[in-house]
């Protein structure tokens, strides 16, 4: 996948600005393709060059101008051919599982204290996964809105990034405790579960 298929899909919610795009990318799309806001404008613009968006003026009167932009029949028909193309199986790639991959022979306290912050990191992007997903469902259930809510291709990322952020979370916080453990000893740890 690159960029652009994700940016593609991203337009297909309406007209963004190069600004919008980047918030949405931040808090929405970031679940499954992270992004930095330059890449996003760049990407723009050889996706305007090439057809697949439009892009349209907006006058402002007490700010700059600003460029809308969406997808057009062509960008619709790219996206149909990434989605017909089989997807390559998702791999991890994270810098801390290296370091933890290496805490038996490196002293464990930094490693501890960057499980903590990712641990609270994944915690408050959880709840502002549970923020978008609550607006979509509006007044409906969970399941309800699963069966015959709309958009769905949305909402299922986000709960998908939603079980990615607490699995990760949940993993972060009972590696550190365990490190935790185990750097104060053996009888720490039975004496702190007692």
């Amino acid at each position: 996948m690159s960029l652009r298929h994700a940016v593609l899909a991203a337009l297909l919610s309406g007209e963004y600005s190069g600004y919008e795009l980047a918030k949405a990318f931040d808090v929405g799309v970031a679940n499954f393709w992270y992004a930095r806001p330059q890449q996003l404008y760049l990407e723009l613009s050889k996706l305007e060059k090439d057809g697949l968006i439009s892009g349209r003026e907006v006058v402002q009167r007490s700010r700059p101008n600003k460029r809308l932009f969406m997808v057009t029949e062509a960008g619709l028909a790219e996206l149909a051919h990434f989605a017909a193309a089989v997807s390559k199986p998702s791999f991890i790639r994270d810098e801390l599982l290296v370091k933890v991959q290496a805490v038996d022979h490196v002293d464990a306290a930094p490693v501890i204290a960057q499980l903590d912050h990712r641990a609270a990191a994944a915690a408050a992007k959880v709840e502002i996964l549970d923020k978008i997903l609550r607006r979509y469902r509006g007044d409906l259930d969970e399941e309800t809105y699963l069966r015959h809510g709309s958009p769905i291709g949305p909402y299922l990322t986000c709960l998908r990034g939603r079980r990615f952020e607490q699995e990760h979370h949940d993993w972060c916080v009972r590696a550190a405790a365990l490190l935790r453990d185990r750097a104060a000893g053996p009888g720490a740890a039975v004496s702190r579960r007692s």
